[in-house]
C-alpha cells in the first residue's frame, strides 16, 4: 500500500501583534518616565561597606566639601505643606506657581530671605545662585535648618498619606549625606541640630565599597 505523503508547509508567525506590543510600551515609557530634577550641589561621599539601601520618605540634610547646608524631602504635597509653614514663620508669602515649582525640586539651599526671589528665577538664573549659596543657616544665632527640619518633619507626619505609609513600614527617616573632604565640625553641628529637636536616629548616606575579605 503507497504511502500517503502529508504536503509539508513552512509554519508562518504574525509579528503584528508583537510590533503593536512594542510600541505601546515605548510609548508608555515616553509618558510616565519623570526625569529627576538636576541637584544644585554634589558631594562625594565617604565609602563604606554597609550595604543597606536608603528608603523613600527622606528628609536628607546635605552638606558639601565648603560646609554648606542643602536641605532635601520627599512628596510633592510634603514640600508644599513645608515651604507655607517657612512662609508663615519668616512672613513670606509665596504665590501658587512657586509653591507649584518647589514641590517638584529636589535640595534647597537657599536662606529665607532669599527663598521667593530664587523660585521666581529662571532656570539658568537659580544654577548661578546654587553656586553662590552660603547654604541654609546653622549657626545659633540664626539657626534656620532647625525650622526646616521641624517644619518638615510636621509637614510629612500630617500629610494625608502618611498613615498608609507608615502601617507598610515606610514612616519618615532622616539622614545626613556629607562629602568626604568636609570639616568633621560641619556634620558635627547637623547632629548636634538634630537632636535638640529630638531626632536622635538618622542614617549617614556613603558610596558603597567591597566588603573586605579575609584569608
Amino acid at each position: 500500500m503507497p504511502k500517503i505523503k502529508v504536503p509539508k508547509k513552512s509554519p508562518s508567525l504574525d509579528m503584528t501583534p508583537m510590533v503593536d506590543l512594542a510600541f505601546l510600551l515605548v510609548t508608555f515609557f515616553m509618558l510616565t518616565t519623570k526625569f529627576r530634577p538636576e541637584e544644585p550641589v554634589v558631594v562625594d561621599m565617604p565609602s563604606s561597606v554597609s550595604s543597606k539601601i536608603l528608603p523613600e520618605n527622606t528628609l536628607t540634610i546635605t552638606v558639601d566639601s565648603a560646609g554648606r547646608t542643602f536641605f532635601n524631602i520627599d512628596g510633592q504635597s510634603v514640600r508644599r505643606n513645608l515651604l507655607t509653614r517657612i512662609g508663615e514663620k519668616y512672613k513670606i508669602e509665596f504665590t501658587e506657581d512657586e509653591l507649584k515649582k518647589f514641590s517638584v525640586m529636589t535640595t534647597i539651599g537657599m536662606p529665607a530671605e532669599k527663598l521667593k526671589a530664587y523660585l521666581s528665577a529662571p532656570d539658568s538664573e537659580r544654577k548661578k545662585m546654587d553656586k553662590a549659596t552660603g547654604g541654609i543657616p546653622i549657626d545659633t544665632l540664626n539657626n534656620q535648618l532647625a525650622d526646616w527640619i521641624v517644619y518638615g518633619w510636621t509637614a510629612a507626619i500630617t500629610d494625608e498619606a502618611y498613615a498608609k505609609k507608615k502601617e507598610s513600614g515606610n514612616e519618615l527617616r532622616f539622614a545626613i549625606k556629607g562629602d568626604g573632604g568636609v570639616d568633621y565640625t560641619y556634620i558635627k553641628r547637623i547632629i548636634e541640630i538634630f537632636q535638640q529637636n529630638k531626632v536622635n536616629r538618622f542614617n549617614l548616606i556613603t558610596n558603597l565599597q567591597a566588603t573586605p575579605t579575609t584569608e
